[in-house]
């Protein structure tokens, strides 16, 4: 009862607030992620927000992470500084339950434990937008989108050539520099990106446990996008993005322990070739394409003064090779008929070798691949000027476990008289096991896996007021998982083993806020409340606040002077610990935290443009996860040519 009193009380705040406000403008973004084509968002039926290029670059984030933390429904959680593990938890599911595409390209890693993706590497420059997709979305998308789907849309050059430079230096003795160059005509439009990052970073294990050396990271980022008009009809598109990183991490000693020679190297490859072509006056669209993606990864550490008995190499590597092809047939002015069959093809192998005061470990993941195949069929639907409606199956046949369906119906209507806009969606998804899941002998692999499932529904709400200088959203969403797989140690074989045992209940609340009182000032916040249970233990899932509140202030001082101002507030929340000094582990309490970042940005003339930010204006001392560090205050400064 509390929590929905604090709801009420918080909707008339927000209508108090809003009374006072007066006109903007706002467009209405189109986005590819909710339905496989471009579809204005007032026409969709899903949770789905959408982060442009303008906001990416007042902000001044250099990584993907920091943008999705003000999302609704999104909770961030790095372990560490700059290039530690990140994990994000979109609306209580778990972080291998978001789905990542890059331009179309599946990013999750095939060869991590659970298949998630980490955000530690993923940079920010050459991004055109960044869609997230709230809900089960496995109709579309197949495996891991059972929490959602986070699509990142890279630049497309236009126009004539452009140079760009940028070079930024800061706390920690970071410094960053990028080039990148972009155009188009009618017939070639290319957009090419390098980009180099170095920081002497923070500790990663808590300097509450004694902990003070720096763990540096070092990061070196390719994009490149070129897209051809072979014919009139006819488009083709390539598509590479390639990050490299090295990061100093601490051992494992029930908290961490600094080591000044443990590395952690990441390679990270996302490419994509796909022709597409338009017959019939447009009627039918077919887009086919190919992609290749590659995760290598692994750890060195050698002995040092100051751990003089342990040594440790290892190596993960892993490969997806998918093949698609997707019909659009716009049937008429009212109804876009969406066909589409995959292949995919993933493998992994990993190996481990340690020696220590208790002798030497290894232990060797042979090459393991496996296949699935999938069709889907989507009906997107205009049944009035006021109401939109879309339903769709899919059916994916993977190698291992057999057949899974799944669907989803959305719908959205838009009441004139009001302006009010009414939302709503139901759907299911799964997720298959991953190949150390199945097949890791060592920790438990288990054939026997069942795929993970779940199915979620949300309802909204969204009315502007005041001729749309303001806008107030309210949605409710609730999702139940089945057969989620754990690994757990067999007191009676002695051994850990994968199952299926998990379940959870998650629902809660995203509202959000937009106010801009006058045409240089503007104000977005948004609120969630989450609900994450374990139902076999009825205790919340760990590292899932349930209460966010994300405020980006955006204020146009000059014409070419601006300021921006973010409030990030995450509740109280719970993490496991385990500690190697005496075998202790369980659940342990993180206080909850709120953090301003602050960005400034001056146009000296068209060439030359000044920026600087502050990071954690208050010096706020925090821990988004049991036993790791988080950067305290930090500036920097830097400058942007454009020739």
């Amino acid at each position: 009862m509390k929590r929905w009193m604090f709801l009420v009380l918080c909707g008339l705040c927000l209508s108090a607030t809003m009374v006072q406000a007066e006109a903007v403008n706002e467009l209405d973004d189109v986005v590819v992620v909710a339905t496989r084509i471009e579809t204005p968002v007032s026409q969709i039926g899903s949770a789905v927000t959408v982060i442009g290029r303008d906001t990416i670059e007042r902000l001044q984030q250099p990584s993907v992470l920091d943008l999705l933390r003000t999302v609704p429904g999104v909770d961030v959680v790095r372990s560490g500084g700059l290039g530690q593990k990140t994990s994000v938890f979109m609306r209580g599911a778990n972080s291998e339950h978001t789905l990542v595409l890059i331009d179309g390209i599946e990013a999750n890693d095939p060869n991590d434990p659970s298949r998630a993706f980490d955000f530690a590497h993923l940079p920010t420059e050459n991004i055109e937008r960044i869609e997230v997709l709230r809900g089960p979305q496995s109709t579309l998308y197949g495996s891991n989108a059972l929490g959602g789907v986070i699509n990142i849309v890279t630049r497309k050059g236009k126009g004539e050539a452009q140079l760009e430079l940028l070079a930024e230096a800061g706390s920690f003795n970071t410094q960053r520099y990028q080039g990148g160059v972009y155009g188009g005509s009618e017939r070639i439009n290319y957009s090419l990106q390098a980009s180099y990052l170095d920081s002497d970073g923070i500790t990663a294990g808590s300097r509450d446990t004694g902990n003070i050396e720096h763990d540096g990271y070092e990061k070196t980022a390719i994009s490149a996008r070129v897209g051809v008009a072979a014919a009139e009809n006819t488009d083709v598109d390539l598509i590479v993005r390639y990050n490299e990183s090295d990061t100093d991490i601490d051992r494992w000693a029930g908290p961490l322990a600094d080591d000044s020679n443990y590395l952690f190297n990441s390679e990270q490859l996302f490419s994509r070739a796909q022709v597409k072509v338009e017959l019939f006056e447009q009627r039918w669209e077919q887009i086919l394409g190919v992609s290749y993606t590659q995760h290598n990864r692994g750890t060195h550490n050698a002995l040092d003064p100051a751990n003089p008995f342990d040594t440790e190499r290892s190596s993960y590597d892993g490969t997806l090779t998918k093949v698609d092809w997707q019909h659009n047939l716009r049937l008429d002015k009212v109804q876009t008929l969406t066909v589409g069959v995959e292949h995919e093809q993933e493998t992994g192998k990993s190996s481990y070798d340690s020696n220590g005061m208790w002798g030497p470990y290894n232990t060797e993941f042979k090459k393991k691949s496996i296949e699935t195949f999938g069709g889907y069929l989507q009906d997107q639907l205009q049944i009035s000027e006021q109401f939109f409606a879309t339903v769709g199956v899919r059916v994916d046949d993977h190698e291992n476990f057999g057949s899974e369906t799944t669907w989803r119906a959305t719908a959205a209507y838009h009441l004139k008289a009001t302006d009010t806009r009414f939302k709503a969606s139901y759907g299911t998804g799964f997720k298959a096991p991953s190949l150390l899941q199945l097949y890791d002998v060592a920790f438990g692999g288990n054939e026997d896996l069942d795929p993970e499932s779940s199915q979620g529904w949300d309802v909204g709400i969204e009315q502007p007021f005041a001729q749309g200088k303001v806008s107030v959203g309210l949605s409710y969403f609730e999702n139940d998982f089945d057969d989620l797989i754990t690994n757990r140690f067999n007191t009676t074989t002695f051994k850990y083993e994968y199952i299926n045992l998990g379940e959870a209940e998650i629902s809660g609340v995203e509202a959000t806020l937009f106010i801009a009182p006058f045409d240089n000032l503007s104000v977005q916040c948004s609120y969630t409340y989450t609900d994450a249970e374990d139902k076999n233990s009825h205790e919340q899932l760990v590292r899932r606040a349930r209460n966010r509140l994300a405020v980006d202030l955006y204020y146009q001082l000059l014409s070419n002077l601006d300021l921006s101002a973010t409030y990030l507030y995450v509740g109280p929340r719970e993490d496991i610990f385990f500690d190697m000094s005496d075998y202790s582990s369980g659940r342990i309490d993180l206080s909850s935290y709120s953090v301003v970042n602050v960005a400034v940005g001056y146009d000296v003339n068209d060439t030359v443009h000044l920026f600087g930010r502050v990071d954690n204006l208050f010096d706020k001392d925090y821990n988004e996860t049991w036993g790791y560090e988080s950067p305290g205050i930090a500036a920097y400064a830097g400058v942007k040519l454009r020739l």
